[in-house]
């Protein structure tokens, strides 16, 4: 199994009232950002459990940033701007805090909300700054290539 599964897996068989009822866990799971991945994902160190750590990647709950390997110039330094904002917002404190907790559609990572040291949720804040679209889960709209 891998970590993320593990982590979901654990967390749900503590949880499991509540995740019968949402399928979701509300947390929260104290994490330690390990990197930025891109405007929308981290790779953490969440500790479920006193004592225990593991390391899963999280897609941000209700955001889409444009694609780092987009083959347009333009959808790309996009995409690298997402990154840096998330990486500033992170720069202060690496710990922050998992909310709404679910498994994803693609194995290997979870979605949840990322809370800030400060109370701020990161998604909004990237929703704020126009630096990310909203997203749901669905299918993604396609992204057309701009050249003027």
């Amino acid at each position: 199994m891998t970590n993320a599964l593990l982590f979901l897996t654990g967390i749900i068989a503590v949880f499991t009232t509540e995740a019968k009822a949402r399928d979701e866990i509300s947390g929260p799971v104290v994490a330690e950002i390990l990197r930025v991945i891109d405007g929308d994902t981290l790779l953490v160190e969440a500790q479920p459990w006193p004592q225990q750590k593991m390391e899963v990647y999280v897609r941000i709950r209700g955001i889409d940033a444009p694609e780092l390997k987009s083959k347009c110039e333009r959808i790309r330094e996009a995409a690298f701007d997402a990154h840096r904002a998330l990486e500033a917002l992170t720069a202060t404190s690496r710990k922050i805090q998992l909310t709404h907790i679910s498994g994803d559609k693609y194995f290997g990572r979870i979605v949840a909300d990322v809370v800030l040291p400060d109370g701020r949720n990161a998604g909004h804040d990237l929703l704020l700054a126009g630096l990310v679209q909203t997203y749901d889960g669905g299918r993604k709209p396609q992204q057309v290539c701009d050249t003027n």
